[in-house]
């Protein structure tokens, strides 16, 4: 028995230390275990750093998207208005305000004001009450609405303002602006 023994494996000696290994060599040094744990790490550093940039991308994407969409729909929501309209209140041609009020072909909504409430943008028809057009995720700023009228036949409205995310924690994926502008011109 002790000769099969012998048979199956082979005595190591290393600085007059002994032991038995398989004759097959079956079995992970300490260098090759060290070796295979830093390159798992690496992979997963590397895996983990890119799934946090592409969940960055999105966040960002979605900050750009809501911006672009509000800023849109208050765009075409002005811009219809005013050309639905029947005269425009204020300002005055060739004058600059931060409200606009226009005169609607339906006397209840009459005057149609638009403006700014706490950093939203918001529409007041008639003896209503202010509804806010755009949410709390963004804010307006630099809202300028220019009477551009030569004269009572050729009113027009020269609207600009700046929509920016909300970003109170200051991180960089929420962090976009786009300034808006357009005119619009009364039908005759």
């Amino acid at each position: 028995m002790r000769a099969a023994f012998r048979k199956s494996t082979k005595k190591k000696t290393h600085y007059g230390k002994s032991w038995y290994l398989p004759k097959n060599g079956a079995g992970f040094t300490l260098i090759e275990l060290l070796l295979y744990l830093a390159l798992i790490s690496i992979m997963v550093l590397v895996i983990s750093s890119f799934m946090i940039m592409i969940l960055q991308s999105r966040v960002k994407n979605q900050t750009i998207t809501e911006v672009e969409q509000q800023g849109l729909y208050v765009m075409q929501l002005i811009s219809q208005t005013i050309r639905n309209s029947n005269t425009i209140n204020s300002p005055l041609p060739g004058q600059t305000a931060a409200a606009l009020s226009l005169n609607t072909p339906s006397p209840v909504n009459n005057p149609t004001v638009f403006n700014l409430t706490a950093g939203q943008l918001s529409l007041t028809e008639g003896a209503g009450s202010p509804t806010a057009l755009t949410s709390a995720r963004v804010s307006i700023s630099n809202l300028n609405f220019q009477n551009l009228s030569l004269s009572a036949n050729s009113e027009q409205v020269r609207v600009s303002f700046t929509l920016s995310y909300v970003n109170p924690d200051n991180r960089n994926e929420f962090e976009y602006s786009k300034q808006f502008v357009t005119s619009a011109q009364l039908r005759p």
